[in-house]
């Protein structure tokens, strides 16, 4: 752990409330993820004692915070000049490239947006833990598009109350197989497969609400260019939903995309995986208040060009 910067006291007023909760009220420059982390870090005493997010102190009881001092992530900085749709000094909107993960995964190999935000950004400061300074939500690996970086914890905290919140708007263009309808809402519950754990499905008894609108902007004998609109923000939301009614992204292997462009798929569909090359989806749109100054801030991400090939040979 690293070397404490400072210990913070309080003592619990009323009984019956998380300690993650108690502790987030406390100290409202802390999002309640951060703090989160640093329970399990152990770094939040509940009466001389270590304890876990989900404990519920008694009144009374006394809670000390010891704050680690900021380090610089473990990760190196690498110069990717990553595309930026807006900035200040509170966050910035980048245009995430498709084949770029967003943070380090349990290996730690490879470059992703944290590296180049490191480079590119001198003051995130640590901000939301060391691997994923700054990160408020993520995409898939091979989602390109709009992504929303914050440069200080209270920035944080305040974007990730909107997405929980469920008040930004988040507009996605993809790429499918199959004909679905000209428009419609799925509503359904979503939860990992219960035979591929890497996957998720919507075909469960149990699980999270997820709900996803969708129109059609254009369509091909085999295949639709959907505008699709996220209401929630599930692992693989748009992928599972538009695979389990039929319609998978092009070239999406877990999800059956690639399954429809083999040798005896047309030759305009086989053509335009080809030029794609990764899963057929991009954030188009992001909207939400500015943390500081209340000011509804839209970005939109132009299609990429591995994209606009794909539409141009399917002729949409």
């Amino acid at each position: 752990m690293s070397a404490i910067a400072e210990e913070r006291e309080f003592v619990v007023e009323r009984a019956g409330e998380r300690l993650d909760k108690i502790v987030a009220a406390q100290y409202p420059e802390f999002s309640r993820a951060r703090v989160q982390q640093l329970i399990e870090a152990g770094c939040v005493d509940v009466d001389g004692r270590t304890a876990v997010s989900a404990s519920r102190p008694a009144a009374g009881a006394r809670v000390v915070l010891r704050v680690p001092e900021v380090r610089a992530a473990r990760v190196e900085p690498v110069k990717l000049d990553l595309p930026v749709l807006f900035e200040d000094s509170a966050l910035l909107v980048i245009d995430k490239p498709a084949g770029l993960a967003v943070h380090p995964g349990a290996g730690g190999e490879g470059e992703t947006v944290v590296h180049g935000l490191l480079h590119q950004v001198t003051d995130l400061r640590g901000v939301g833990g060391e691997l994923r300074p700054g990160i408020v939500h993520r995409l898939d690996k091979d989602t390109s598009g709009c992504l929303v970086v914050a440069k200080t914890e209270p920035a944080l905290r305040a974007l990730q109350a909107q997405f929980k919140a469920r008040t930004v708007e988040k507009r996605y263009r993809a790429l499918v197989h199959g004909a679905p309808a000209d428009s419609g809402e799925l509503d359904t519950l979503i939860a990992r497969h219960h035979t591929d754990r890497k996957r998720f499905s919507t075909r469960v008894r149990e699980g999270r609400r997820a709900v996803t609108r969708f129109i059609v902007l254009s369509r091909s004998p085999d295949a639709a260019w959907l505008d699709v609109e996220l209401l929630t923000g599930r692992t693989h939301q748009i992928r599972a939903h538009f695979a389990d009614q039929g319609w998978p992204l092009f070239c999406d292997a877990l999800y059956g995309g690639t399954r429809r462009e083999g040798p005896s798929a047309p030759e305009a569909v086989r053509e335009a995986a080809a030029a794609l090359g990764r899963q057929g989806l991009h954030a188009f749109r992001l909207a939400f208040d500015h943390p500081e100054t209340g000011e509804r801030i839209a970005c939109e991400a132009s299609i990429p060009v591995d994209l606009a090939n794909a539409l141009a040979i399917l002729g949409l």
